[in-house]
């Protein structure tokens, strides 16, 4: 079933919150261009606040939730009326989160979702791809950010190889420089800690290769100008002056003698890590220049948000229908499933509070995926399809949506455990629930693939009481039906969700 687009709306917002800072854009969507109306960038250091245990701690803490007030603040002036806030690597490795996710939600106005690395990666490419004039041929694309560094290969707007390397300017600095001190021994510490993580990838990076290499990330601009500063002539980044530029601050000794005015005070903390991290890149592979590219992943979340309004552009499509193929999905039966599960949701999402249209969303691809986990074995087959959903790279995905769709698919038969769903952001968290009765009773009620059209089956919903309306006679002639409800009833009741069947006026033997 083609979903259909929506209209765009004419402002549009995306938030950032790196692990050293954290950025807003907001764009104006006229005559199908964005046009950039307002920027706002703050230095955070969420990744530098986290504890040896993996929090948070409360410094770090405050000084985000005061960040997104203010950003909070200049949404709520400037209407925007689409906004889309992701955290990247300080919010993909902290612990105990949920409570600060919250409060970031308050603070803001909007809820946050984590990305994985790989699409923080996909869409640092649209960033650069959307807002750089068109060029042939490959490029190669390195963003360094604070907790992770992302480096990526494409042609056009499409990405063709991407990878997450577990290493940031923050992460680095702090591992190797947290003193401060910078020595010849310690930045050779610090390239040989990169080269360990770009190890595996190596090879299928300079097996595809590219004809132009570009860098984003405030600290690739902070390396392309302090190359300019020492050589005026510079206009590029180049191996040779990375060798020059890690002489010198080799040579100070010390981020505070670090004496170049493109390196920042805030940035001088970090700094050494981000050339190391460069330097390393450039040897290995085989790097001769690299130019600056202003995009970033904010502006791959603005094009992608525009996508996502366009159905036919919305990856999130591409990406379900890619693993429908990989996974050997039988196409006819979950579109039946998809269409049944969406006229319940169309019966009761004023009652159950279901009426956004991330609740139509999400349970259309958890019914065109629902059996994906088939493709691994037939018992259990609920279970495998929740794991390959909660940790498959799914481009186009948050974290939270692979997760609620692990939450429907992993509830749709048998006992109905609810694993996974207390650490949904609200209101998912207690809404997951419905959408998997629904879900639930849309294969039930095609379990015998039949091409038959179902009858009118009318849902009247109240809390968390189900009641099914079915014509006089039709589960008279469909026992196994009777059979599976019965079932469902029991299989419901533990969980607190009371499912009643009628036949006509009359309750049914179900």
């Amino acid at each position: 079933m083609p979903r259909a687009s929506r209209a765009v709306p004419e402002v549009l917002a995306a938030v950032d919150l790196g692990s050293n800072s954290f950025h807003m854009v907001v764009a104006r969507y006229t005559h199908g261009q964005l046009v950039v109306i307002d920027r706002l960038r703050e230095m955070v250091r969420l990744g530098a606040g986290m504890g040896d245990d993996g929090r948070l701690d409360k410094d770090a803490a405050s000084r985000a939730l005061a960040c997104l007030e203010r950003f909070g603040q200049r949404l709520r002036d400037m209407h925007a009326r689409d906004v889309r806030v992701v955290g990247t690597n300080a919010l993909r490795v902290a612990r105990r989160k949920q409570a600060f996710l919250e409060r970031a939600r308050d603070a803001l106005g909007h809820p946050i979702e984590i990305i994985s690395g790989m699409e923080e990666a996909r869409l640092i490419y649209s960033g650069i791809a959307h807002t750089m004039p068109a060029e042939n041929g490959r490029r190669l694309v390195v963003d360094i950010g604070g907790g992770s560094t992302e480096i990526i290969i494409g042609e056009g707007f499409e990405s063709q190889e991407l990878a997450s390397l577990n290493v940031g300017c923050v992460s680095l600095s702090q591992r190797y420089f947290d003193d401060g001190k910078i020595s010849v021994k310690r930045l050779q510490r610090a390239r040989l800690a990169t080269q360990v993580e770009l190890e595996p990838v190596q090879a299928a990076f300079l097996r595809r290769g590219w004809e132009q290499a570009l860098g984003s990330s405030g600290t690739v601009r902070a390396i392309g100008e302090s190359l300019r500063e020492l050589d005026p002539g510079a206009t590029a980044i180049t191996a040779r002056g990375l060798k020059n530029l890690l002489e010198l601050i080799g040579d100070a000794g010390h981020v505070r003698a670090i004496r170049l005015l493109a390196v920042t005070d805030e940035r001088r903390p970090v700094f050494p890590g981000g050339v190391a991290i460069l330097a390393e890149l450039f040897d290995a592979l085989k790097i001769n220049q690299m130019r600056f590219a202003d995009g970033a992943l904010r502006d791959g979340l603005l094009y992608d948000m525009v996508g996502r309004l366009t159905a036919a552009a919305d990856p999130r499509e591409r990406t379900v229908a890619s693993m429908q193929k990989r996974f050997h999905v039988d196409i006819e039966q979950a579109a039946r499933v998809e269409a049944t599960a969406l006229e319940f949701l169309s019966q009761v999402q004023n009652a159950w509070h279901l009426e956004s249209h991330q609740a139509e969303l999400a349970l259309q691809w958890a019914a065109r995926l629902h059996e994906i986990g088939l493709d691994v074995a037939h018992s259990g087959y609920h279970r495998h399809g929740a794991y390959l959903l909660q940790n498959a790279d799914m481009p186009g995905f948050g974290r939270e949506e692979q997760l609620l769709l692990a939450c429907l698919v992993g509830g749709h038969r048998r006992k109905l455990v609810l694993e996974g769903s207390e650490d949904l952001i609200p209101p998912w968290d207690k809404l997951a629930i419905l959408l998997i009765v629904l879900l639930r009773l849309a294969v039930v009620l095609h379990r015998g693939r039949s091409t038959s059209p179902l009858p009118d089956i009318g849902l009247t919903a109240r809390s968390r009481t189900l009641e099914l309306r079915f014509p006089a006679r039709w589960l008279r002639e469909h026992p196994l039906t009777v059979e599976d409800l019965q079932q469902e009833i029991a299989f419901l009741r533990p969980v607190g969700i009371r499912l009643r069947v009628y036949s006509g006026s009359r309750a049914a033997a179900a």
